[in-house]
């Protein structure tokens, strides 16, 4: 989503901290991810990927192990993933990933933040063309990778892109980090391959990808910005992707 957006995001984990709001949508992956394939993560890939997650975002021990115990309790919400279609102002387009127990609650809630942020939803699949799943993985780039040796090793587990980036820090400079792109599908396998060359991944994702990303001006981008935090701000959404260049 470009370098603007990362810093942006940065500082906005940095506002939100241990806010009340983050925990409870890292738990919710959490336990679904346990309810779905067994709360053992040396057997639960799915389960393993949520809790690095988590602990990226510092989630303390107990809350990850509170979650994974949700998973089995008599009252475990039927928490399900899905996702939601919108367009912004500016031509934006958004693709809304949400975790929620109550699907008429939470589309309610969308719309009404799309509203009144001169955003307006779409129907589902309008937008499926415009953005291509991809599996990601982000790791620290250590003195003794090499890049090209890994690119050519991880081919054959479905990669199909490599670059290196920095990171913006909460204090000091900003970390140098490696980010790979692949398949779908391979997401799996990536992370298996991964995991075997002793890599520490510090975040693995499913992103949408835009196909064709627009360029904002910084007034444009601001805006567009109020309507994306509104959207975060609500407890069943996990993650809004854009074409934003």
């Amino acid at each position: 989503m470009g370098r603007a957006f990362e810093y942006r995001k940065a500082a906005k984990m940095k506002r939100w901290g241990t806010m009340s709001r983050v925990f409870p949508k890292l738990g919710k992956i959490i336990t679904m991810a346990a309810k779905d394939g067994g709360q053992d993560p040396d057997m639960n890939p799915k389960l393993r990927t949520a809790i690095l997650n988590a602990k990226a975002q510092n989630m303390p021990k107990d809350n990850i192990e509170a979650a994974i115990k949700r998973a089995s309790g008599k009252d475990a919400a039927d928490i399900k993933e899905l996702s939601y279609e919108a367009k912004a102002p500016h031509g934006v387009l958004l693709f809304i990933d949400c975790a929620t127990d109550n699907n008429t609650r939470t589309i309610a809630n969308i719309k009404a933040i799309l509203s009144r942020n001169g955003g307006e939803a779409l129907k589902n699949g309008s937008l499926d063309f415009m953005f291509t799943r991809k599996a990601v993985f982000t790791f620290d780039k250590t003195d003794e990778m090499d890049l090209e040796e890994l690119e050519l090793d991880m081919i054959d587990y479905g990669l199909e892109e490599i670059e290196e980036d920095m990171e913006p820090q909460e204090h000091g400079d900003d970390k140098e980090i490696i980010r790979i792109y692949g398949e779908f599908a391979s997401f799996g396998d990536l992370a298996h391959a991964l995991e075997k060359r002793g890599i520490e991944v510090t975040k693995a994702e499913l992103q949408r990808i835009p196909n064709t990303p627009i360029e904002l001006s910084e007034t444009q981008m601001d805006e567009v910005d109020k309507l994306i935090d509104k959207l975060e701000e609500d407890e069943d959404v996990q993650a809004v992707y854009t074409n934003i260049a």
